[in-house]
């Protein structure tokens, strides 16, 4: 989809980009086709672990902050308006001044509004339409300053920055499930997709925690971790949660999965979290989870692990205890 905008718009002349100098391209997904693109001159600006790795797997330039100086940026539209406006005061700061800044995106994702919330500070192009969603562009300059990322205080006295997931306030799931850790919890911990370090902290606050492992794909979510979560025990790792591996088995993961990273559910990325997580635990481990009712891991689940118990939860949310992993083996680092 974003392919055929792009194409189009290059072909017809509604996007020139200049003929020298560096391409930044914001939030690329790793299925768009950017071969319509001079790949030598992009940088792909991602901070999604998977997705960053997708890309330079595939030759890109890939970094996880845009610098300046470019001569252009594309930026493609997260779902997340807090996101997506400071993505574009980042592009407009990154590129000089006058040069071209492509905004593309699904109307799933706000396209319009962007468009309509731009136009009212910024001169803009006329849009390009296609595939269910748009494109246009506008110069990079001033006037977007206060559209910038920044640390926001939440409850309990956390900090986050647009777009991480739950970044008003903690999630209900995570809530429910830090309400049933056990205060005797112990031994070497490991908070699988660890967010902004909301369940970290209440681990750490179990004396006879030895060790946490903070895995977070997101590199914006595990920055604010960074500063939420300050215990000489936490060690932190920017990495793919279903592919993370530790020199030695844990005692515990804690986890509250994601199920989906578009719009559509994927509970194969949940199952993913499962996997890693039965992966990573010692023979007699335990894996405490809070997942969406409607979740099909039942099977997951019980294939994974020995004994599996529903603890707790509501109407919406279920939290399983689940123990003893059917494979086990330390994944060496």
């Amino acid at each position: 989809m974003r392919s055929a905008r792009l194409t189009l718009a290059l072909e017809t002349g509604a996007v020139v980009l200049p003929d020298a100098g560096s391409i930044a391209v914001y939030r690329a997904r790793a299925g768009d086709d950017l071969s319509a693109l001079p790949k030598d001159r992009l940088l792909i600006v991602q901070g999604f672990r998977p997705e960053h790795d997708a890309f330079a797997a595939q030759g890109y330039r890939v970094a996880v902050e845009g610098g300046q100086g470019h001569a252009a940026a594309i930026v493609c539209l997260p779902r997340s308006r807090d996101e997506a406006r400071a993505l574009l005061a980042e592009a407009a700061a990154a590129v000089e001044p006058g040069g071209p800044i492509v905004v593309d995106g699904q109307k799933t994702d706000g396209i319009e509004a962007i468009y309509r919330d731009l136009g009212e500070r910024l001169a803009v192009s006329a849009t390009l339409s296609k595939a269910h969603g748009k494109l246009f562009t506008f110069a990079a300059g001033p006037g977007l300053e206060d559209w910038a990322a920044r640390l926001t205080a939440v409850e309990g006295g956390f900090r986050t920055l647009p777009g991480v997931f739950s970044a008003d306030a903690p999630d209900r799931g995570s809530a429910l499930l830090l309400a049933a850790l056990p205060a005797e919890l112990s031994g070497r911990v490991v908070d699988l997709g660890a967010g902004w370090g909301y369940l970290s902290r209440a681990v750490l606050e179990r004396p006879h925690v030895k060790r946490l492992d903070l895995v977070e794909a997101e590199h914006a979510a595990l920055a604010c971790a960074r500063l939420n979560v300050t215990d000489p025990r936490a060690f932190f790792h920017w990495a793919d949660a279903t592919r993370f591996r530790l020199s030695k088995a844990a005692d515990v993961v804690v986890c509250n999965p994601p199920f989906h990273t578009t719009r559509e559910a994927d509970p194969a990325l949940g199952l993913g979290f499962l996997q890693a997580a039965a992966r990573l635990l010692q023979p007699q481990g335990v894996l405490w989870l809070v997942a969406n009712r409607h979740l099909p891991y039942d099977r997951g689940l019980r294939a994974l692990f020995r004994e599996v118990e529903e603890i707790g939860g509501d109407a919406a949310f279920r939290i399983v205890r689940a123990s003893r992993p059917e494979k086990v083996g330390v994944s060496r680092a």
